[in-house]
Protein backbone atom coordinates (compact mmCIF):
# COMPACT_ATOMS: atom_id res chain seq x y z
CA UNK A 1 0.00 0.00 0.00
CA UNK A 2 2.85 2.38 0.94
CA UNK A 3 4.45 1.37 -2.14
CA UNK A 4 1.26 2.68 -4.47
CA UNK A 5 1.07 5.77 -2.47
CA UNK A 6 4.52 6.65 -3.13
CA UNK A 7 4.28 6.46 -6.58
CA UNK A 8 1.14 8.03 -7.00
CA UNK A 9 2.87 11.07 -5.07
CA UNK A 10 5.82 10.71 -7.32
CA UNK A 11 3.16 10.94 -10.85
CA UNK A 12 1.77 13.91 -9.14
CA UNK A 13 4.83 15.76 -8.44
CA UNK A 14 5.97 14.91 -12.20
CA UNK A 15 2.94 16.28 -13.70
CA UNK A 16 2.53 19.31 -11.22
CA UNK A 17 6.30 19.99 -12.74
CA UNK A 18 5.76 19.51 -16.23
CA UNK A 19 2.41 21.90 -16.17
CA UNK A 20 4.72 24.90 -14.25
CA UNK A 21 6.63 24.62 -17.49
CA UNK A 22 4.45 26.73 -19.55
CA UNK A 23 1.55 28.71 -18.92
CA UNK A 24 -1.19 28.27 -21.52
CA UNK A 25 -4.12 31.06 -22.34
CA UNK A 26 -6.67 30.67 -24.61
CA UNK A 27 -4.82 28.03 -26.40
CA UNK A 28 -1.15 29.52 -26.33
CA UNK A 29 1.97 27.60 -24.87
CA UNK A 30 3.82 30.07 -23.52
CA UNK A 31 7.16 29.05 -21.90
CA UNK A 32 7.56 31.37 -18.21
CA UNK A 33 11.06 32.22 -19.58
CA UNK A 34 9.12 33.91 -22.45
CA UNK A 35 8.48 37.12 -20.52
CA UNK A 36 9.13 39.91 -22.85
CA UNK A 37 8.81 40.49 -27.04
CA UNK A 38 9.75 43.15 -28.93
CA UNK A 39 7.05 43.98 -32.10
CA UNK A 40 8.83 45.77 -34.42
CA UNK A 41 7.05 48.16 -37.11
CA UNK A 42 5.64 46.30 -39.96
CA UNK A 43 6.25 48.41 -43.23
CA UNK A 44 4.42 48.59 -46.06
CA UNK A 45 6.39 47.49 -48.55
CA UNK A 46 3.31 46.57 -51.15
CA UNK A 47 2.70 47.79 -54.26
CA UNK A 48 -0.69 49.37 -53.53
CA UNK A 49 0.10 51.86 -49.98
CA UNK A 50 -2.36 52.50 -47.99
CA UNK A 51 -0.79 55.47 -45.85
CA UNK A 52 -2.27 54.03 -41.93
CA UNK A 53 -2.47 50.38 -42.83
CA UNK A 54 1.24 49.89 -41.46
CA UNK A 55 0.58 51.42 -38.16
CA UNK A 56 -3.41 49.96 -38.27
CA UNK A 57 -1.86 46.24 -38.06
CA UNK A 58 0.96 46.60 -35.71
CA UNK A 59 -1.02 48.39 -32.99
CA UNK A 60 -3.56 45.48 -33.42
CA UNK A 61 -0.56 42.54 -32.90
CA UNK A 62 0.53 44.21 -29.81
CA UNK A 63 -2.89 44.57 -28.80
CA UNK A 64 -3.61 40.72 -29.43
CA UNK A 65 -0.43 40.14 -27.44
CA UNK A 66 -1.15 42.24 -24.90
CA UNK A 67 -4.96 41.19 -24.48
CA UNK A 68 -4.20 37.29 -24.57
CA UNK A 69 -0.83 36.60 -22.86
CA UNK A 70 0.98 37.55 -19.66
CA UNK A 71 4.03 38.98 -22.01
CA UNK A 72 5.32 42.67 -21.85
CA UNK A 73 5.81 44.32 -25.19
CA UNK A 74 9.29 46.41 -24.83
CA UNK A 75 11.31 48.18 -27.20
CA UNK A 76 14.92 46.81 -27.62
CA UNK A 77 16.34 43.74 -26.34
CA UNK A 78 13.65 40.89 -25.35
CA UNK A 79 13.45 37.11 -25.37
CA UNK A 80 11.39 37.18 -28.46
CA UNK A 81 11.12 39.59 -31.14
CA UNK A 82 8.34 39.96 -34.14
CA UNK A 83 9.51 41.76 -37.59
CA UNK A 84 8.12 41.69 -40.52
CA UNK A 85 6.59 43.76 -43.70
CA UNK A 86 3.38 44.04 -45.66
CA UNK A 87 4.27 42.69 -48.85
CA UNK A 88 1.17 43.13 -50.23
CA UNK A 89 -2.03 45.09 -50.84
CA UNK A 90 -4.36 43.76 -54.03
CA UNK A 91 -8.17 44.42 -55.15
CA UNK A 92 -8.87 41.73 -57.53
CA UNK A 93 -12.16 40.03 -59.32
CA UNK A 94 -13.60 36.94 -57.79
CA UNK A 95 -16.70 36.76 -59.71
CA UNK A 96 -17.94 38.17 -62.86
CA UNK A 97 -21.36 39.61 -63.89
CA UNK A 98 -22.40 39.65 -67.16
CA UNK A 99 -24.23 42.87 -68.58
CA UNK A 100 -27.22 42.75 -71.16
CA UNK A 101 -26.23 45.41 -73.82
CA UNK A 102 -22.93 43.81 -75.37
CA UNK A 103 -20.95 44.96 -73.28
CA UNK A 104 -18.13 43.36 -71.74
CA UNK A 105 -18.62 41.22 -68.61
CA UNK A 106 -17.76 43.71 -65.07
CA UNK A 107 -16.46 42.54 -61.61
CA UNK A 108 -19.89 41.10 -59.75
CA UNK A 109 -17.86 40.53 -56.43
CA UNK A 110 -14.06 41.72 -55.63
CA UNK A 111 -11.49 40.72 -52.88
CA UNK A 112 -8.92 42.61 -50.66
CA UNK A 113 -5.95 40.29 -49.82
CA UNK A 114 -3.77 41.73 -47.61
CA UNK A 115 -0.14 39.73 -47.35
CA UNK A 116 1.96 40.16 -44.33
CA UNK A 117 5.62 38.53 -43.79
CA UNK A 118 6.46 37.59 -40.40
CA UNK A 119 9.97 36.23 -38.82
CA UNK A 120 9.73 35.57 -35.11
CA UNK A 121 12.66 34.54 -33.21
CA UNK A 122 12.27 33.27 -29.76
CA UNK A 123 15.60 33.49 -28.00
CA UNK A 124 13.91 31.11 -25.04
CA UNK A 125 12.98 28.26 -27.52
CA UNK A 126 15.14 28.65 -31.51
CA UNK A 127 12.75 25.68 -32.08
CA UNK A 128 9.63 27.95 -32.14
CA UNK A 129 11.21 30.53 -34.55
CA UNK A 130 9.80 30.73 -38.21
CA UNK A 131 9.60 32.96 -41.18
CA UNK A 132 6.27 33.06 -42.91
CA UNK A 133 3.86 34.62 -44.81
CA UNK A 134 0.71 35.14 -43.80
CA UNK A 135 -1.77 36.15 -46.56
CA UNK A 136 -5.81 37.25 -45.59
CA UNK A 137 -8.66 38.44 -47.84
CA UNK A 138 -12.05 39.72 -47.37
CA UNK A 139 -14.79 40.09 -50.54
CA UNK A 140 -16.81 42.76 -50.86
CA UNK A 141 -19.37 44.29 -53.86
CA UNK A 142 -19.47 48.07 -55.07
CA UNK A 143 -16.72 50.97 -54.42
CA UNK A 144 -13.81 49.75 -52.48
CA UNK A 145 -13.99 53.23 -50.82
CA UNK A 146 -17.38 52.29 -48.76
CA UNK A 147 -16.08 49.50 -47.80
CA UNK A 148 -12.50 49.73 -47.57
CA UNK A 149 -11.84 50.50 -43.65
CA UNK A 150 -14.32 47.54 -42.40
CA UNK A 151 -12.36 45.52 -44.58
CA UNK A 152 -8.94 46.14 -43.50
CA UNK A 153 -10.40 45.99 -40.04
CA UNK A 154 -11.37 42.57 -40.63
CA UNK A 155 -8.10 41.17 -42.45
CA UNK A 156 -6.51 42.79 -39.32
CA UNK A 157 -7.79 40.59 -37.08
CA UNK A 158 -8.02 37.80 -39.44
CA UNK A 159 -3.83 38.05 -39.78
CA UNK A 160 -3.12 38.79 -36.03
CA UNK A 161 -4.89 35.70 -35.07
CA UNK A 162 -3.22 33.83 -37.62
CA UNK A 163 -0.06 35.32 -36.62
CA UNK A 164 -0.88 34.85 -32.69
CA UNK A 165 -1.54 31.54 -32.74
CA UNK A 166 2.10 30.05 -35.26
CA UNK A 167 4.30 32.06 -32.86
CA UNK A 168 2.11 30.94 -29.59
CA UNK A 169 -0.34 28.12 -30.00
CA UNK A 170 2.36 25.54 -31.32
CA UNK A 171 0.08 23.66 -33.49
Amino acid sequence: MKRIFSILIAVSFLVLFNQSCTVKLNGSSIPLELKTINVEYFENNSPLVINYLSQQFTEALKAKIRSTTRLSIVQGEATAKMTGTITNYVIEPVSIQATNNNVAPIAGAERLTITVNVIYTNIADKKFNFTQSFPAHADFTGNIADHEQALITTIIAQLTEDIFNRAFANW
